[in-house]
């Protein structure tokens, strides 16, 4: 049995403890890492996430009455009880139940046949770790409730109402690519996904079998979305389509970039974020043509690159990240950035297999020496998206 097996056995026991029946199923939603293209998704860029191995598992069965019962394993609180005619943004004081229940609001909200239900939650995905922890929430829940209403909802409307239940209802302006990465990942690829129309294809992405290693770096610093600083930054970028006058910064083609940049001489702020956008659109395709090409290891300057541009013109790292990009790429990594939506959470490492260990004894040492928190270091393997699960 693999441990994503057990972990629906303990869930659904669990569901029974808690709610007193058995549910109907159990499934699962993974947490993400972003290989690169960071902050593109809201500007219609490109990004390639992988799913992780880590997931939100949700124990569920659907009730007549109209009554939506949630229970979280890593929450205090007990059940949170509220009514499905209750439901409406935005959520205020909910915390954590603010992220399913606004996936049962945004389902009704699109004519979905929806009514209540009990769900109960474990997880295994490090919460503020850039790591998508709500994404994997919200998809674990909507796939939940599309098979329990037997809606046979395509994976991409699945990805899209978990959007809009962090948008509008729990108040965070984020983009498509975490709940699609929960969604559509299949195992052993990055995603490469075009975010203005949700074309996808899957990049094999199997680094073991080149030596390779990809390193998750929890800084444990944790970051918060919902504090204005994300919301300042798309703002930002908006403001800086409009000054170009174009739909979105995705428009702006990177050999254009020096006429852009031209354009919004007067905007310093905005012509930085404007500069990282088109950049990164462009590390990204780089990317995916260096993978195509069977070359791996290439990509690892891109990697330290998109992390300068996140560091300097967009200014979302901090003192932990650039730490972790910098000792890793010091102690022999091919490349580093930090992943996710910035101001703590966790970096990426690209390095050969044989200096995994070296590497990540100098990340420690780092940490300690500066009197940091330790990091948490583990192995990033491509796993599979949201799926229904047998306990």
């Amino acid at each position: 049995m693999t441990d994503t097996e057990h972990g629906a056995a303990r869930t659904a026991a669990a569901f029974h403890t808690v709610y007193g029946a058995e549910p109907t199923g159990t499934w699962a939603a993974p947490g993400r890492v972003n290989l690169i293209g960071e902050h593109t998704d809201y500007n219609d860029g490109f990004v390639m996430p992988l799913a992780l191995p880590h997931t939100t598992i949700a124990a569920a069965a659907p009730r007549t009455d109209g009554v939506l019962r949630l229970h979280s394993a890593g929450a205090t609180g007990g059940i949170v009880e509220l009514h499905t005619d209750d439901l409406h943004p935005p959520a205020t004081g909910a915390g954590w139940a603010a992220y399913p229940a606004g996936v049962v609001w945004a389902m009704r909200e699109a004519g979905l046949p929806i009514g209540g239900a009990d769900l109960h939650y474990t997880s295994t995905v490090p919460l503020g770790a850039g790591l998508s922890s709500s994404a994997a929430l919200e998809v674990a829940t909507a796939l939940a409730l599309d098979d329990l209403y037997g809606l046979g909802l395509p994976r991409e409307e699945v990805a899209r109402l978990a959007q809009r239940a962090e948008n509008a209802y729990v108040g965070v302006p984020c983009g498509i690519m975490d709940q699609t990465a929960a969604a559509c990942c299949t195992a052993g690829h990055a995603l490469f996904l075009d975010t203005r129309d949700l074309t996808r294809r899957h990049v094999p992405f199997d680094l073991a079998a080149e030596g390779l290693r990809l390193l998750v770096v929890d800084t444990r610093v944790r970051h918060q979305l919902g504090d204005g600083a994300y919301a300042e930054r798309r703002a930002g970028c908006e403001r800086g389509a409009r000054a170009l006058g174009v739909h979105a910064l995705r428009d702006i083609p990177y050999a254009h970039l020096p006429e852009a940049l031209d354009a919004l001489g007067n905007d310093p702020v905005v012509q930085a974020l404007v500069r990282h956008i088109v950049t990164e659109n462009h590390r990204v395709e780089q990317t995916v043509a260096h993978l195509d090409a069977g070359h791996p290891r290439a990509i690892g300057p891109l990697l330290t690159a998109g992390h300068a541009s996140l560091r300097d013109d967009f200014k979302i790292s901090c003192p932990e990240l650039d730490l972790a990009v910098d000792t890793a790429n010091a102690a022999g990594a091919l490349g580093a950035r930090m992943t996710g939506g910035g101001f703590g959470g966790s970096a990426l490492v690209l390095v050969e297999a044989d200096a995994a260990p070296t590497v990540t004894h100098a990340l420690h040492t780092a940490f300690a020496t500066a009197g940091h928190t330790p990091p948490r270091i583990f192995p990033a393997v491509p796993g599979p998206g949201a799926h229904r699960l047998e306990p």
